[in-house]
């Protein structure tokens, strides 16, 4: 039977290149990102039920649903987040564990699922090991607001609506500090991996 090893971190934290380099170490990544998109394509369950919810108002001509729309309205209205969340959640979670177990079935021994709120939506039921990337609140905030192009209070408004990493790093199996360049990240991931005999 393979393994389930969470990758998680912050917004601007570098999880996506983290993941990017254990993919590129042949690993596969269920993307919980990838995942939120998928399960809301035309056609589909979820779909259905958002569209259902929230009305045809929400739909793009071509049909898709208006995500800026659909954020917009529940950003200022939590019953209306928790009704899609109470939507979205179990159609992602279902989605992620086809994946993983299609990539288990082929024989694969490790499998990596990429869930940004893995934490904070108590996903850690899903994975057998979490795999933290860590930065110090003054790396993400200018990381942040260089990529993003934000100011330093909206850079701040979004790093303060998630759990602070440093609370994350007590609840995580391993930890990747990627305060620094790339190839110190690499290496520290390969360290993790060898650890937990995966390499």
């Amino acid at each position: 039977m393979g393994q389930i090893i969470g990758i998680t971190g912050g917004i601007a934290s570098g999880k996506s290149s983290v993941s990017l380099y254990i993919q590129e170490l042949g690993f596969t990544i269920v993307d919980a990102d990838v995942a939120s998109r998928a399960v809301v394509e035309p056609g589909e369950e979820a779909y259905h039920q958002v569209v259902k919810a929230f009305g045809e108002d929400i739909l793009l001509v071509d049909g898709n649903i208006d995500r800026v729309k659909l954020g917009s309205i529940i950003f200022h209205d939590q019953e209306k987040r928790l009704l899609l969340n109470s939507i979205m959640h179990p159609a992602v979670r279902n989605w992620m564990r086809l994946k993983t177990e299609k990539a288990l079935a082929a024989g694969e021994e490790t499998v990596f699922m990429d869930i940004p709120l893995l934490f904070e939506s108590k996903l850690t039921f899903m994975v057998e090991k979490t795999l933290l990337v860590y930065v110090d609140e003054r790396v993400q905030l200018e990381r942040l607001m260089n990529r993003n192009g934000l100011s330093e209070t909206d850079a701040l408004a979004r790093i303060h609506s998630q759990m602070p990493l440093a609370d994350k790093k007590v609840l995580a199996d391993a930890v990747i500090d990627n305060n620094g360049n790339l190839e110190e990240t690499k290496k520290q991931v390969k360290t993790v991996l060898c650890n937990w005999n995966v390499l």
